[in-house]
């Protein structure tokens, strides 16, 4: 969509979508369309869930190292009450860690006249709908998906790996727990066959190796 920082003749706002896998520039592109409002002079402000404090506590940074200031919420809700009525544009990064509560908040910022820009995975490690992202898309007036690059065959990667053994839906981490990959080289069993593996080891220590016992003499009799 292009980007026009002047109210529509109506006066509402809209909702625009940044998704894609783990280390496809989404913070990036969330940060220069932030950028670019601050140029026009228009009032910003930016969101993030208080969950994700990989790199810093307040402020919203990519994985290439670019940042800007933002206001750490611990729900939509709490994030609602926080915008300015003087605010025309609200940036929120890592969606995905919000309830479905985001949805209805971004519905009222935009109506209200304010330009929403929310960035976040639209799937999960298993390769399934992260939600609210596929919700907040479908309302959106603007989605952009972006890709990585695969770790495994440089193809274009829209699949987020996890490397370890947890399966718990939400595990904040980067590049560490992390990777991204294409369709065919995305192994949504992977953390469970890692954790088997882990099991099975633990198991193997467990069992301890009988101890020989001592063959004793018999008593010579004269």
């Amino acid at each position: 969509m292009r980007e026009n920082h002047s109210q529509p003749g109506s006066g509402a706002g809209w909702i625009e979508v940044i998704v894609g896998s783990m280390f496809s520039g989404k913070t990036e592109e969330l940060i220069k369309r932030l950028r670019r409002s601050q140029i026009a002079k228009l009032r910003v402000q930016v969101f993030k869930p208080r969950i994700d404090n990989r790199y810093d506590a307040v402020h919203v940074i990519s994985h290439s190292e670019q940042k800007t200031p933002s206001q750490v919420v611990d729900n939509a809700q709490e994030l609602l009450g926080m915008v300015s009525d003087n605010t025309r544009v609200v940036g929120i990064d890592e969606g995905q860690f919000f309830d479905l509560s985001l949805i209805d908040v971004c519905q009222k910022l935009a109506n209200r006249g304010v330009r929403v820009i929310v960035a976040g995975l639209d799937t999960d490690w298993q390769g399934q709908p992260f939600e609210p992202m596929p919700q907040l898309m479908a309302v959106a007036e603007s989605v952009l998906k972006s890709n990585a690059i695969c770790v495994v065959c440089g193809g274009l990667a829209s699949r987020t790996q996890r490397l370890n053994k947890s399966t718990a839906r939400v595990q904040v981490g980067a590049n560490d727990l992390y990777e991204a990959r294409c369709r065919g080289c995305f192994d949504p069993h992977l953390a469970e066959m890692n954790l088997e593996v882990s099991t099975s080891k633990n198991l193997l220590k467990k069992k301890t190796v009988p101890k020989k016992k001592n063959k004793t003499q018999p008593d010579l009799q004269i």
